[in-house]
This record gives structure tokens, sequence and C-alpha cells, in this order.
């Protein structure tokens, strides 16, 4: 999981998760709550958008996991701009960006919808890459797999010649990766998308691409479009519905249950969904790793199942173990995964085209928990576990 996510993607996900500092002019604050006056963003809680007569201020806020009130701020400068701020010039980014490498499958899919994916000239771990037009341009030499983790290709990089490389992190333990592509004079800049816990929160980064191919316009405006159709539909469900059916999520990893807690992105989706989390009441920031006995306790209270790793069928299910073919989900065959956009290496549209559909999801797990409420739709992420 990107902590929250599924095993089966950790492959791609975790490139850099775990990457280390970006910018190096980072400023750490010791107040509570960063507060940035101007903020353009009115979901997403890890960045802000700034503009100013000279240049668009983008600050990424706490960009990994455990982080604590940590900034990295960059300057983004029209190239045709005499403005030459005197600041580290690793904090400058010219816009528009005209070459981009991504580390994530969710950074794919927001450039696409500004219409610049022929601006992506490196990605990592291409398999995964869902999307058929840019697979395609991989195909076609287009665009480079740049690799993750240590295996990271200075070489491909710098034939890839981008104007910025777009990654993400969980933790400074990996400062490595980051320092590796800094010393190849190529920016780095974090994209924290993955931490914001609002699903509309997720689509609003929307904006930093917006910001960063001078596309502001369109991209407020395809945000505006995705918060108002999110919007309707949580007012319809919750109109018309009224029991909140209990829901379990995920899957053990040998004898340990990494639970999503009530506070995250998925819990969210599913309350907003007319649905009642088991775990909606915990509060934390990483998933947290239970006890097989303990969650097995509680998933016997579970109506539904959702998002139970990688796996395509029950017999996956109790092959890991047996009692969870006990429980009351696995029983009555209310078990769904997000897998049903999933091409043949693994690459999953429901983490890449979904961030940016939170309201396709929304109506997905709608229609899974209240049967009825929407009769006419299909299934656009999920699938149900035969």
């Amino acid at each position: 999981m990107r902590k929250f996510y599924s095993n089966k993607i950790r492959y791609f996900i975790f490139i850099l998760i775990f990457a280390g500092f970006a910018c190096r002019n980072t400023e750490n604050h010791n107040q509570t709550k960063i507060t940035i006056p101007g903020n353009s963003a009115d979901f997403a809680e890890r960045f802000a958008l700034l503009e100013t007569d000279s240049c668009t201020i983008l600050n990424i806020i706490d960009p990994w996991q455990g982080a604590g009130n940590i900034i990295h701020q960059y300057y983004l400068i029209r190239k045709n701009s005499d403005y030459r701020p005197e600041i580290d010039s690793s904090r400058i980014i010219y816009v528009p960006v005209n070459r981009i490498i991504c580390m994530s499958t969710t950074h794919l899919a927001m450039i696409k919808a500004l219409g610049q994916e022929s601006a992506i000239v490196g990605v990592s771990g291409s398999g995964y890459v869902y999307d058929y037009d840019i697979s395609k341009r991989i195909r076609d030499g287009l665009i480079n797999d740049i690799g993750y983790d240590s295996g990271i290709n200075s070489e491909l990089i710098i034939k890839s010649s981008p104007d910025l490389v777009m990654i993400y992190g969980i933790g400074s333990e990996s400062a490595a990766y980051t320092a590796k592509i800094n010393e190849l004079g190529t920016k780095v800049m974090y994209n924290a998308d993955y931490l914001e816990t609002d699903p509309l929160g997720k689509a609003e980064w929307i904006k930093v691409f917006g910001a960063l191919f001078c596309k502001e316009k369109m991209a407020d405006s395809l945000f505006s479009a995705i918060e108002a159709k999110y919007n309707r539909l949580k007012e319809y469900i919750n109109a018309n519905t009224r029991s909140k059916p209990a829901v379990m999520l995920g899957l053990p990893f040998r004898d340990t249950w990494y639970i999503s807690p009530g506070n995250s992105y998925i819990s969210r989706l599913i309350r907003d969904s007319g649905g009642s989390y088991l775990w909606e009441k915990t509060e934390s920031s990483v998933s947290m790793p239970y006890g097989l006995e303990n969650v097995y306790i509680q998933s016997l209270n579970a109506d539904f199942w959702l998002n139970p790793g990688s796996v395509l069928s029950k017999d996956e299910i109790v092959s890991l173990e047996s009692r969870l073919g006990s429980v009351p989900p696995f029983i009555n065959g209310m078990i769904f995964n997000n897998n049903k956009r999933i091409n043949k290496s693994g690459g999953n549209d429901y983490w890449e085209s979904g961030t940016l559909n939170p309201h396709l999801i929304l109506k997905d797990i709608a229609s899974i928990l209240h049967p009825g409420l929407f009769p006419d739709h299909e299934l656009v992420y999920y699938r149900k576990i035969e």
C-alpha cells in the first residue's frame, strides 16, 4: 500500500516513497499548524499556491508521512519573465514545464487531463502505467523508464533532459535517491497527493500541474467540475439512504493486518458513500498494524468487504487464512475489489485516473453498499470477487 494502498501497487508506488529532501531550502517550523496566506487550495492540505505579480509561489507542505511542519517552497517563474530572485536556484522552476519525469501514475493522469502528455519523457515502473496512449509512447521509445529505488538509471535521466522530476516520499530514509537526481543538475519536486485524506483534496492537486504547465484556468475548471459532481452525489446518497452497512478493508500480510485509519482517504469515501467503516473511530497518519485475530473478530460484524489486496477470487483469500471464509461478506458474496481496470502487467487505473475521478469511485462504492440507489450504474473501478 502507499500505506493506504494495495500491496499489488507497492512495486510502483514505493519507488521513491522514502525519498529524502527534494529542495535544499527546506524550512522547519515549530508551530502546530502551517497557514499559508493566499492559498488557492480549498480541500488539499499538502500544497498551497500563491500568485504574485512576478511569479507563483508553490509550497509543498509535509511531503512525507511523519513530516512535522515542513515546507518545500518553489518559485514558478514564466520563461519569458525578467524576474530573477536572489534565491537558491534549486527553488526556481521555469514554466511552462516542457519535459517532465513522473514517479507515480497519479501524476500521469493529471498531466493527460490537461492535454500535456507529450511533456512526459520519463516514468518509473513503465509496466504499471495503465493509460493506453501513454503506454504506447513508452513502447515507441518516447518515454523512458528510469527505474526505481536503488536502480534509478542516471544515464536515462540525463538522456531524457527533464525540466523537472516529480517524486513523492514517505520519509527521509532514502535521501540518497533524490540526492542522486539532484547531483545530475535536475530540478526535483515532491508531490504529496497520496497523503491527502479528502478525495477532493487529492483531486485538487491538478491545480499544481496547472501552475507547472501554465494551464491554471483549465485546471481550475476541471477541478470545479469534479467538485460539483462529487458533492451532488454525496448529497443524493445522504438524502436517499437510511442504513449504513458496515465495511471492512484490506487483507492480512502474514500474521499482520495493516488497517487504514478512520481519518484516511478510503474511510472518507466509505462515509460519503453511506457506509460505516469498522475502524472509523481510529486516527493515525499511517496504516495501523493489527493482529490477525483482532481483525478477524471485528470482521464478524462486517456487511461488505472492500479492497482485499490484489486478489481476484475468494479461493485466494481462504488460501491466505482459512478463517476468513467464515466472515459474513465472504459467506454472502459481498466482496468487491478495486481492480476492475487492470492491465496484464499489473497497472491499475484505480490508482491512476481514479485519483482524478473521486466522484466515480464514490458512485461505485455507493452502488455496492446500497444496491438500487443507482440502478443503471455499471461499476467503473470495482468488481465483485466471485
